[in-house]
């Protein structure tokens, strides 16, 4: 995208706190400025504090789901892109309810492998990154 601001700092969010501390890990590694989050609630705080450039989440939580993290996402940040990941199939519901409010957000499903998420991410602002 002409003009859009490369990324460095992400946010990953996922109530598997291994799931969500790994990823962060595996960006770090790649040069990203990564934080986990636990949940939709502490994602949303953090990230008015933080403004990250990306935010990867797992869709299924409670009782902020990463759904309605995503459109809240989009009117506080609207300049920081949301990945959803799941590995549930009711994940379908949420996001035809967003879609019903005119969102819809990118989706990967669980594993999510990391050059999937690296893709997603585009050219960045990550150290060692062209």
């Amino acid at each position: 995208m002409p003009g859009a601001r490369p990324i460095s700092r992400v946010l990953v969010v996922d109530d598997e706190h291994l799931v969500a501390d790994t990823l962060a890990l595996i960006l770090k590694g790649k040069g990203f400025e990564a934080r986990a989050a636990y949940s939709g609630e502490e994602a949303a705080e953090l990230s008015l504090t933080w403004a990250p450039d990306a935010v990867i989440t797992d869709v299924l939580m409670g009782p902020m789901d990463g759904a309605s993290l995503a459109i809240y996402l989009s009117q506080a940040l609207p300049s920081c892109k949301v990945l959803l990941m799941s590995g549930h199939p009711g994940t379908v519901d949420l996001l035809n309810a967003a879609k019903s409010q005119g969102h819809e957000f990118p989706i990967l499903a669980k594993p999510v492998p990391p050059n999937e998420i690296l893709d997603f991410l585009g050219p960045s602002a990550a150290i060692g990154e062209a």
